[in-house]
């Protein structure tokens, strides 16, 4: 890994060429988040402004669920027989999962073509890491037919790259939660505010349920852009059922259970069903929304590993689960997910976290759940917190169990010799942990 790659803590990418490219673009800014669009608009200008020749575009903002609410959105859509672009992020394996050409991931020589223009067309001018994938996927997405571009922000909204889109066609925000605070704002008001940057003049945004301190934040922002606001609680919402959920909106839609578990992949579902409702021009049915629910795939969202070194290790009976939540919002969806599971097992933890994530809050909710933990660093890499604080921590929360291991493997091994049954393990805290997990889990 190169050195600047390791100063910021990026994830490996695809190929070498790749790399190699992203690496000598990420070295011209000293920092790898710095929120502002003034330079990709001067990019963007001289590739020709390619985000003003895309499909439709739906974008999405929002703290938690905004993968999985693309995620439904882009199943539903092709149900319905409709091509989609996606761009999300961070990726967990390879850097091509973040843009996704008409229901394919971006091939390496494709994206090593439009990497190697981006970087001659900037010539040498500071930019950040996001900024150049942001450009490179607009340009993709100007490049190869589809019908719809789906298109989640990358760290806030009113000056995160993605946000140069002139008109979406809906715009989107999931539920608000504490996170950021150097980038966003150090209370949940001041981080909607920035979510909420990303509504405009005239197009409908549907929101998500929100917290009391994010709610009239969004909406006083869509009253002084003049954006309809369609709203969780008074324009839609779920029920749950035995089966499914009940979506409420325009219409009354009896839906299965998501594909994704826990129950706030309900809300997810719900907030997609919402989009689709107010999405002009599509001919998505609730027949496309029901199998995109069923047939949806979204990785690391308590994703069941079934096969694997580290499967391998299990006992008859154990269990080994997968999720890349990472602030309180994500500890109390897994909480929750835990708390519902009637065999009465606890869980054995393996943790790691980014040093910007608040460890205490995360690990309160799932101390109720767990009985014992492993935690890990990776001290050859920049930002993460030490294993042996999180052990701390996890004991201060009441996981009396709670010790630093050396790797994935060992901790695995040491929950399993511990367990009086068959375990059920999560791995858990990081989206960066949970593609490192499938990368060496393969």
């Amino acid at each position: 890994m190169s050195p600047s790659r390791q100063r910021i803590g990026l994830p490996r990418l695809s190929s070498d060429q790749t790399t190699q490219i992203l690496d000598r673009l990420t070295a011209l800014y000293p920092r790898a988040i710095d929120l502002s669009l003034e330079r990709l608009l001067l990019l963007l200008d001289d590739l020709g402004n390619p985000q003003d020749r895309l499909p439709p575009v739906v974008h999405i903002a929002g703290t938690n669920g905004k993968g999985s609410t693309i995620a439904y959105l882009r199943a539903a859509a092709e149900a319905a027989g409709y091509r989609a672009h996606v761009y999300t992020s961070p990726h967990l394996v390879r850097f091509n999962e973040r843009i996704r050409l008409a229901g394919a991931l971006i091939e390496n020589d494709f994206l090593t073509e439009l990497l190697g223009e981006v970087e001659r067309v900037n010539a040498g001018r500071p930019i950040t890491f996001f900024e150049v994938t942001t450009a490179a996927a607009f340009l993709a997405f100007a490049r190869i037919p589809a019908d719809l571009v789906l298109l989640e922000t990358g760290l806030g909204g009113r000056l995160d790259a993605t946000n140069v889109i002139a008109r979406p066609a809906v715009c989107g925000i999931t539920p608000i939660s504490f996170d950021h605070p150097d980038f966003l704002g150090d209370s949940v008001a001041q981080i909607a505010g920035e979510k909420a940057g990303i509504l405009k003049r005239g197009v409908t945004a549907v929101i998500g349920p929100q917290p009391d301190d994010a709610a009239p934040v969004i909406a006083a922002r869509a009253a002084s852009v003049g954006a309809p606001l369609v709203l969780h609680g008074r324009d839609w919402r779920v029920e749950e059922r035995d089966g499914g959920f009940r979506y409420i909106g325009r219409a009354t839609l009896d839906l299965p259970t998501p594909a994704l578990p826990g129950r706030h992949q309900i809300d997810n579902a719900g907030l997609a069903a919402a989009i689709v409702e107010h999405l002009p021009g599509f001919a998505i049915t609730p027949r496309h929304l029901a199998d995109g629910l069923r047939n949806v795939e979204w990785p690391a969202r308590l994703q069941r590993l079934t096969a694997g070194p580290l499967v391998d290790l299990l006992p008859p009976g154990g269990e080994l689960y997968l999720d890349g939540g990472h602030n309180e919002s994500g500890g109390a969806a897994i909480a929750d997910w835990a708390g519902k599971i009637a065999d009465g097992r606890k869980l054995s933890l393996v943790i790691a976290m980014k040093a910007s994530k608040a460890a205490d809050t995360f690990l309160a909710h799932l101390a109720p759940h767990a009985e014992r933990l492993r935690s890990l660093s990776f001290p050859e890499e920049t930002g993460w917190i030490d294993a042996a604080r999180i052990a701390e921590l996890a004991r201060a929360a009441g996981i009396a169990d709670a010790a630093a291991s050396r790797d994935p493997a060992a901790a695995v091994a040491e929950l399993v010799a511990g367990a009086g049954a068959a375990p059920r393990i999560l791995i858990c805290g990081s989206l960066y942990f949970a593609g490192r997990i499938l990368s060496e889990n393969a």
